[in-house]
């Protein structure tokens, strides 16, 4: 993964409230509600909502398909957040003997690894390789061709 592909947040995102209707699901009733009944007055951010700790915040592009299984798609925007300690589970951007890579952490025998969202890629054993977490991914932006 190049590093012309990693962009960083703004500092002081500045604020972009967009619409945003409530959403009401009746499951097993007749009839619905007005699609205007919870739409006026209510906006969204995506910065606030999205980015917890804007100087330690920043986006990467995705290459590859290492990830698929994991929802996580060539091309996709990835929002990570270095503020994060990682844990078991987690997504983490990092520097894996020189090369950047995108791995769900993982405790594997009680040993660390990065694992893919693909069986077609081993588990990569950390005991002795120079790894240096990025952060952690904490949102994947994937885009719809239209």
């Amino acid at each position: 993964m190049p590093h012309d592909l990693i962009i960083p947040a703004h500092p002081a995102p500045p604020s972009q409230p967009l619409p945003h209707p409530l959403a009401l699901t009746r499951a097993g009733l007749s009839g619905f509600p007005s699609p205007a009944q919870d739409y006026e007055g209510r906006t969204l951010d995506l910065n606030e909502r999205l980015v917890k700790h804007p100087s330690a915040t920043f986006f990467m592009s995705v290459t590859g398909d290492s990830m698929v299984r994991l929802g996580i798609h060539e091309g996709d925007l990835l929002l990570v957040d270095r503020a994060i300690d990682p844990r078991p589970g987690h997504i983490l951007v990092a520097l894996v003997d020189g090369e950047i890579i995108v791995k769900r952490y993982e405790l594997l025998g009680n040993r660390p690894h990065l694992c893919s969202g693909n069986p077609r890629y081993a588990p990569i054993p950390l005991d002795n390789l120079d790894c240096q977490v990025w952060g952690v991914v904490r949102s994947v932006i994937h885009e719809y061709p239209v």
